[in-house]
């Protein structure tokens, strides 16, 4: 029975394999493979035994009855099942090895949260009655149906996607759908309501907003079916976190080109709300980096001082915590908010509303964050360092004056070299040789910003100033020299930016940033500010087309190697790592190991802000 509740489990599992205890050792120790050691008289609900052989995720995985190990921890099983000997009767194999696995510290064990869900291993015929009573007092439909929904979503999509979203996840799961093909179609059908708003007329703008709410509802379906049917990928967190950006940007793109229809230009609006919304996904990744490094994770708590206080009393608040998350402009909000303008008015109206909204929801978190780092006292631990230097994109310029150590405050460097930067671009030097100057200060104080690490407690804005500065120089340039450049410089962010929020996924998978030869290649920020600061001074005709080939070189380079890395396949990414408490102790002396393959569909991570 019980292997046939394990046969049944997903596609993912089509093979149960039983090995005879006396080659268990062996087989564990030999093998790098993922292997699950299941006590025979385990009862539980099936879901449970999905939450922990399917999810590739992790190298070591437990429920009460059950252990999933592959690599080291498949190894390291190994050895610590050959120390423990034979066990007394009432004793489970896979909880004892993983509670060992926990005490020793060498491996990262999961303890998979069940909720109301049921695992365990009775010890005699009363206790497996009780188990099987509590077993069918449990829908468990309805909790698999609800935990496919995070948990700290916004408010419309909590409301106006999630209540029925859900049920598409479970029917896409029941035909046998793939969350990346869900992802797929959301992009095609964001990039056929940015075809709708091309067309400049009020039935376009109004299909425009109707595809956008469905891909939205695409989008959160294909993370609810990843969860639902406990299937995750490296590629698929990767597709579905740089979809979300092209559909956006597509959208921002076939905006303007509706407004053109009418003679009026926006391009440079769409760059400002691109350039806006970007910075601000910069300043939640540089600022929730340091948060790993003290240890907060998400929680208000972990940081001191007054911010975390106010938020905490905040919270205890039913009402502002919905009002609080509807404020930064989430994903789900924002998107509401362009379809609902874009089938109302016009463009530039809805350019100006998002950008203003945008502003002063980054003025709002930006705020609240600086108040947060105020009170530390201690510096991060270095591989915060690390990842902030690696989210500050410095070219060989920049690396070249960070070798003279000036002992100047990382984020005074970052701000002073913004200012002349774009003093000098306002000022009249945008198009001219002495706005060089400006570039060639911010290239100096970009390069003594970095000069030491960056594990202070305000040196998390470092990255975010960076962008706001490249994005901000590129804009003003275009739109002051070769207006009718304003959508080549548009396509150019675009490109930098997919090659910045590259950098944060690698970085948050835990799989390092990108190769330092790739950020020299494409000059790194301040490389670029100077690249594009000589274009403009040579006359208008060459910067636009310097930005047409700027954009397609360099959206080439970025493209092809991170094709490369994500496609190549690893260990998914992992937003909830850390384990969880220690193995519960079960009872049974029995186990049955498996070989389970891994899942090929993604993990949906959501959007930031």
């Amino acid at each position: 029975m019980l292997l046939a509740e394990l046969a049944a489990l997903t596609r993912a599992v089509p093979d149960v394999a039983v090995v005879p205890a006396a080659g268990l050792d062996l087989r564990i120790a030999s093998d790098t493979g993922r292997v699950a050691l299941v006590d025979q008289r385990f009862v539980g609900h099936r879901h449970a035994l999905r939450l922990a052989i399917a999810d590739t995720r992790f190298p070591a995985t437990h429920v009460p009855g059950v252990l999933v190990v592959e690599g080291d921890a498949r190894a390291e099983a190994g050895r610590v099942l050959a120390e423990l000997g034979r066990l007394p009767a009432d004793i489970s194999v896979p909880d004892a090895i993983a509670e060992r696995l926990i005490a020793d510290g060498h491996i990262s064990v999961r303890e998979v949260p069940l909720g109301d869900l049921v695992a365990v291993v009775p010890r005699d015929h009363a206790e497996r009655e009780h188990a099987l009573a509590a077993v069918d007092a449990v829908d468990e439909e309805r909790i698999r149906l609800n935990s496919a929904v995070k948990a700290r979503d916004g408010f419309f999509t909590t409301f106006a996607v999630s209540t029925w979203s859900r049920h598409l996840a479970r029917w896409c799961a029941r035909r046998g759908l793939t969350p990346n093909q869900v992802t797929v179609a959301s992009l095609f059908v964001a990039l056929a309501a940015a075809a709708g708003a091309a067309t400049g007329t009020r039935a376009g703008y109004v299909g425009a907003a109707l595809g956008l709410y469905l891909s939205f509802v695409l989008d959160c379906t294909d993370g609810q079916l990843a969860r639902y049917a406990v299937s995750y990928s490296r590629i698929g967190s990767w597709l579905d976190a740089t979809f979300d950006r092209a559909k956006e940007y597509a959208v921002y793109a076939g905006l303007a080109m509706g407004a053109a229809r009418h003679d009026d230009d926006v391009w440079t609006l769409a760059l400002v709300a691109m350039v806006v919304m970007t910075t601000r996904h910069i300043v939640d990744f540089a600022f929730n980096e340091t948060r790993r490094g003290i240890g907060g994770g998400d929680d208000d708590s972990a940081d001191g001082g007054a911010g975390a206080k106010l938020s905490g009393k905040l919270n205890s608040v039913g009402w502002t915590v919905w009002a609080r998350r509807m404020i930064i402009l989430p994903i789900g909000e924002r998107w509401a908010l362009i379809a609902l303008l874009t089938a109302t008015t016009t463009p530039r109206i809805t350019f100006v509303v998002l950008i203003v909204g945008c502003v002063l929801a980054a003025c709002y978190t930006s705020l609240g964050r600086i108040l947060r780092s105020l009170p530390r006292r201690t510096a991060f631990v270095a591989q915060v360092g690390e990842h902030l230097a690696a989210l500050a994109d410095s070219g060989p310029l920049a690396e070249a004056v960070a070798r003279l150590r000036l002992r100047v405050p990382a984020p005074a460097a970052a701000l002073v070299g913004t200012a002349a930067l774009l003093a000098v671009l306002l000022a009249g030097g945008a198009g001219e040789w002495w706005g060089l100057a400006g570039a060639g200060v911010y290239a100096l104080c970009a390069g003594v910003a970095i000069g030491r690490p960056l594990v202070r407690r305000l040196d998390w804005v470092v990255p975010p100033v960076f962008r706001a500065a490249e994005y901000a120089a590129i804009t003003i340039l275009a739109a002051k020299v070769a207006p009718t450049a304003v959508a080549a410089a548009f396509g150019l962010v675009a490109a930098t930016a997919y090659h910045h929020y590259d950098t944060v996924y690698r970085l948050r998978g835990g799989y390092g940033a990108p190769p330092r030869a790739l950020v020299w290649l494409v000059l790194g920020h301040e490389g670029r500010v100077l690249l594009v600061t000589v274009l403009a001074a040579l006359g208008s005709g060459t910067l636009r087309t310097g930005l047409i080939v700027t954009a397609v070189v360099l959206a080439a380079i970025v493209l092809t190697e991170s094709v490369t890395f994500w496609v190549r396949g690893a260990r998914p990414d992992i937003e909830d790592a850390t384990p969880v408490g220690p193995a519960p102790t079960a009872s049974t002396p029995s186990y049955r190991p498996l070989e389970a393959a891994a899942a090929a569909a993604s993990d949906r991570t959501g959007d930031l802000s």
